[in-house]
């Protein structure tokens, strides 16, 4: 038995699909995210603007956070949404700047966005 913390897929559908949170945690996070490419800064900005694109809102949520943890800075999230709007739809800007305020709430290390 791994005496190793569970990784995020694990931890979230490990009990549902023991398979699918191998590989989030094996290959898409163990190797994907660490290949040399590109920084885990701009690894997450590009994931969150798929994210909001596709309106997956449930991933976004772990999105945003990694991405705060990764080096983005709050001001850049609400630009990338604002941004995002005119090419992917109101709607999804509007969830994502929702859910980003949240965000921001439970992280006071964090400063809110200027207006």
């Amino acid at each position: 038995m791994s005496t190793q913390t569970p990784g995020p897929g694990r931890r979230s559908i490990g009990d549902i699909t023991p398979k699918l949170a191998e590989l989030t945690d094996d290959v898409l996070y163990a190797d994907v995210w660490e290949r040399p490419g590109l920084s885990k800064r701009d690894r997450s900005l590009v994931t969150a603007a798929a994210l909001v694109a596709l309106y997956r809102a449930d991933e976004l949520n772990l999105h945003l956070g990694l991405a705060l943890d990764n080096g983005v800075t709050a001001d850049e999230l609400t630009e990338l949404i604002t941004h995002l709007a005119f090419y992917t739809g109101w709607p999804c800007s509007v969830t994502a700047a929702k859910q980003l305020r949240a965000i921001l709430a439970d992280r006071p290390e964090n400063e809110a966005p200027r207006p």
